[in-house]
């Protein structure tokens, strides 16, 4: 396994342990040269789906793309790491277990904003913003507005 940081291959194991709902091995590794942690994970490589796109284009289905938006929308929030890497897992999950070989990418930005609504409500209006495509400040404030009605609701 190289190391992320410098590249080098000397890198060796420290700690491994199983993900909380035991579908994966967490593997805490040290690069030998550049004395940087990090962290790998072991699972089992599911069929690949295919996401349809808005375009009607279609990609292999990519975690590291899904990360990479939700991170952006948790940006100098109070979310771990774990927690993003909780939701893309239930994302994950949640497609593969739709037994599908298609999955819309509609149907996954839906996903991530259920998800994000029960993490962080900023995190979750931030990726709505960019999810829907808000034109204005008024559809902004009707996604804040219901969110706050929502929350009203259920107290």
């Amino acid at each position: 396994m190289r190391c992320p940081y410098c590249n080098s291959k000397n890198t060796r194991v420290i700690d491994s342990r199983s993900t909380d709902d035991d579908r994966a091995i967490r593997r805490r590794r040290l690069c030998e040269d550049c004395e940087k942690r990090f962290s790998t994970y072991e699972r089992y490589e599911d069929a690949t789906i295919m996401v349809v796109k808005k375009d009607l284009t279609r990609e292999a289905y990519d975690p590291s793309k899904l990360i990479s938006g939700i991170v952006k929308s948790c940006q100098k929030r109070p979310v771990t790491m774990d927690d993003i890497e909780k939701v893309a897992l239930n994302i994950e999950r949640e497609i593969n277990h739709s037994g599908a070989n298609e999955v819309s990418s509609t149907r996954i930005g839906e996903l991530v904003m259920a998800e994000l609504k029960k993490l962080d409500p900023v995190a979750y209006v931030r990726f709505a913003s960019v999810y829907r495509e808000f034109k204005d400040v008024d559809s902004f404030y009707e996604e804040i507005k219901s969110l706050r009605d929502n929350e009203d609701a259920t107290k």
